[in-house]
């Protein structure tokens, strides 16, 4: 770990960042021995004198960051999140009464998922990578992978075995598309990626490890799973690699990829020899991620197989450091359970020394593994809240089961739970749940929900409400709290392809989210210049939206089965020509709503003009598409202005019309023909070429208040 001093340092360049002038008012300091070799600790106490307002000490640099944020938050009513922060600290710093100590009940406070280094990750700057790693710290967050940059270091190793880089190229995918890759899932698609995207991800994963390691942090690196380029077979004819299958909706072309037998002296020679190179490249604090069967069935389902795979997965890794530890993802247990039997689950977890491997229970929130895996027959884990899928935007949220489920996986016989975890697909989403759940990471016991959202609300917007809270207190049990197992996977028919049989069922009352909507902007004239409310309205005003396009979705379905034509007209036209256009100018009326943003923060990564055109196709191809011929169609789907209006509207417009023609002519409606049409549509809006603005317009609350008028209900 990094030295105290120099963790310290950290912590107190972090505090300059986010407090400015005014972070000499507070001291921070860094002691291992507060914590005697158990989990973090952090104490707090006003010294006596009137120079320094609060003192926080931490056994971890993440530690005093921790302690820093419970004195802003609690004792100072500010908040920070991925949608901005309310800093608005009162003159003086209020002093404490009394200490106050606080003691994480896990070692790991586990953040992101490798499918998030795409869907959010993928374009960052330095400057972002640095607010976020702030953000981890402030939260707790002391465990989190480091991803950036792999690709260079194993061209190299590639490279010295032999392979040429037209076989390299055809391996890699294109960056919106790499955690698929790392996992074996996806080759070649949206590539090949330029010498230039490798030396950049160096340079910020320099950058990244070092200051995730400053503060205290354990940074996990990836280690090789077994997949290898179908280039390996020509430099090593008789090395034994099996193809496996296809993987989702995409053929051979693009997925199908060798996976080497784990007794292949192979096997080990290239894992070894990665990760050499890496540890050489980057330091390592003993932490290596691999999965090797993500959503991909193993060629055998014989438990000694399976055995024998995560054995040699993990000699690779020993290879080159003996002290090496497994994190692996736990997804594949609950995503293929008929395979993931009891004894296949042993076998593979027991593969590697108990004490070697922790498991993150990836979806604990709703399919939690550890019930039924005896604790991961002794192999630690950290229970993890997924939370979201594809980074798609919509409100939602497990509050009740994010309060209860860690402190009743601790109390499980047995139990090998050794922390809590935060893994979305995507972020910048449901700020309200992540700030839940970092506070939870850090309890004993669960917490009075309607009064924590309460003083959520107060912090966040800056100021008491009475309107804030209530509208929080009626997201809190509706929207925020499914309960049972819930996918937060947007299926509106506003983010999906149109059929005449879309899913409209959702897990709460909608007349909550119409009420809370009435109250947030009843909050305007109050709230209006802070910046988080103001993205809360539009998020909330979106929701709304979201929900009047599913009964306007009804009302053509009804119509067209009825043969309505003026009621098909009228449903149809206030969708297309009204709801949608007035829902896009919202989304354009805030800066982290608008396409624009996305596709320029990727055209920015670039250093020539055809990298520029190549990493916006990757961008708008990731959000549509999903592939070449929509495979994996509207999977990370987002509501950004300017996608609403020239993508799902056009689709809305091309289904309306064609329902029009349908009755109109007395042919039926054919799905089939349809989609080949709405094909060309869909492909046209990653090909065209127009410019989207990365600035906001319009005035968000006379928005919001405007489509109020016209829609609620």
């Amino acid at each position: 770990r990094a030295g105290d001093a120099r963790q310290e340092e950290a912590v107190r360049a972090l505090a300059r960042r986010l407090l400015g002038p005014r972070a000499a008012a507070v001291s921070l300091s860094v002691d291992p021995a507060l914590a005697a070799g158990g989990p973090d600790i952090y104490r707090l106490w006003s010294p006596p004198g009137a120079a320094v307002a609060v003192a926080v000490t931490g056994s971890s640099g993440v530690a005093a960051a921790a302690g820093l944020y419970r004195y802003l938050r609690d004792f100072c009513g500010c908040h920070l999140s991925w949608s901005g922060a309310q800093l608005r600290l009162p003159d003086p710093l209020p002093r404490l009464r009394a200490e106050i100590r606080a003691a994480a009940p896990g070692r790991y406070r586990y953040y992101q998922n490798v499918c998030a280094q795409s869907y959010s990750f993928v374009w960052w700057d330095w400057a972002r990578w640095e607010r976020e790693i702030d953000w981890m710290a402030l939260s707790g967050i002391n465990l989190a992978p480091a991803f950036a940059g792999q690709e260079a270091v194993w061209q190299r190793v590639y490279r010295n075995l032999g392979l040429n880089q037209s076989e390299i190229d055809k391996y890699f995918t294109g960056p919106a598309f790499l955690a698929w890759n790392r996992m074996g899932n996806l080759r070649r698609w949206a590539g090949p990626l330029p010498p230039a995207w490798h030396l950049k991800q160096l340079y910020l994963q320099y950058r990244i490890v070092e200051r995730m390691r400053s503060l205290g942090m354990t940074t996990v690196l990836p280690a090789f799973a077994g997949h290898v380029p179908q280039g390996i077979l020509r430099v090593f004819p008789r090395v034994n690699a099996t193809r496996l299958g296809r993987w989702s909706h995409f053929d051979c072309t693009y997925s199908c990829i060798y996976l080497l037998d784990p007794e292949d002296p192979m096997f080990q020679v290239i894992g070894t020899l990665f990760l050499k190179e890496l540890i050489k490249e980057f330091g390592t604090d003993h932490v290596y991620s691999a999965d090797t069967f993500n959503e991909m069935t193993p060629l055998s389902s014989d438990p000694a197989y399976l055995s024998r795979v995560s054995n040699a997965v993990f000699r690779s890794m020993t290879g080159a450091d003996p002290k090496a530890l497994w994190l692996m993802q736990g997804w594949l247990f609950q995503h293929q359970p008929d395979f993931w039997q009891p004894a296949q689950v042993r076998a593979l977890l027991h593969g590697v020394p108990l004490g070697r491997m922790i498991v993150l229970d990836l979806f604990a929130e709703s399919k939690p593994v550890y019930q039924w895996t005896e604790s991961f027959y002794g192999q630690p884990f950290i229970w993890c809240m997924l939370h979201n899928f594809g980074g798609n935007h919509g409100l939602f949220g497990t509050v009740e089961a994010i309060n209860h489920g860690p402190f009743a996986a601790r109390r499980f016989p047995n139990s090998t739970m050794v922390g809590t975890g935060l893994v979305p697909e995507g972020i910048e989403q449901n700020d309200m749940v992540y700030e839940l759940m970092n506070e939870l990471g850090w309890r004993q016991e669960p917490l009075d929900l309607p009064s924590w959202v309460t003083r959520y609300a107060e912090r966040r917007y800056g100021a008491p409400n009475a309107a804030a809270a209530s509208a929080w207190r009626l997201l809190l049990r509706s929207v925020y709290n499914c309960t049972g197992v819930c996918v937060n996977h947007n299926r509106s028919p506003l983010v999906r392809r149109p059929s005449l049989h879309m899913d409209t069922e959702l897990w709460y009352n909608v007349s909550d989210v119409y009420e809370a909507w009435r109250l947030l902007l009843s909050a305007g004239t109050e709230l209006g210049s802070s910046p988080t409310f103001l993205y809360d309205l539009v998020d909330v005003t979106r929701q709304a939206a979201q929900q009047l396009v599913s009964d306007y979705y009804l009302s053509i379905c009804q119509a067209f089965q009825s043969h309505a034509l003026p009621e098909l007209l009228t449903a149809g036209g206030v969708l297309v020509y009204d709801l949608l256009p007035e829902l896009d100018s919202l989304l354009s009326s805030h800066r982290l709503f608008l396409l624009g943003r996305w596709l320029e923060s990727a055209r920015a990564m670039a250093t020539s003009d055809r990298e520029a055109e190549q990493y916006e196709l990757n961008a708008r191809n990731q959000v549509t598409l999903w592939g070449p011929s929509g495979n994996i169609l509207d999977y990370a789907n987002k509501q950004l202005g300017g996608l609403v209006l020239d993508y799902y509207s056009v689709r809305w417009s091309l289904f309306v019309s064609v329902l029009v023609e349908s009755l109109n002519s007395g042919r039926p409606f054919h799905q089939d023909q349809f989609n080949q049409a709405v094909f060309q549509v869909e492909r046209g809006f990653i090909y065209n070429k127009k410019h989207y603005p990365a600035v906001p317009a319009g005035d968000t609350m006379e928005i919001s208040r405007k489509l109020f008028l016209k829609y609620y209900p």
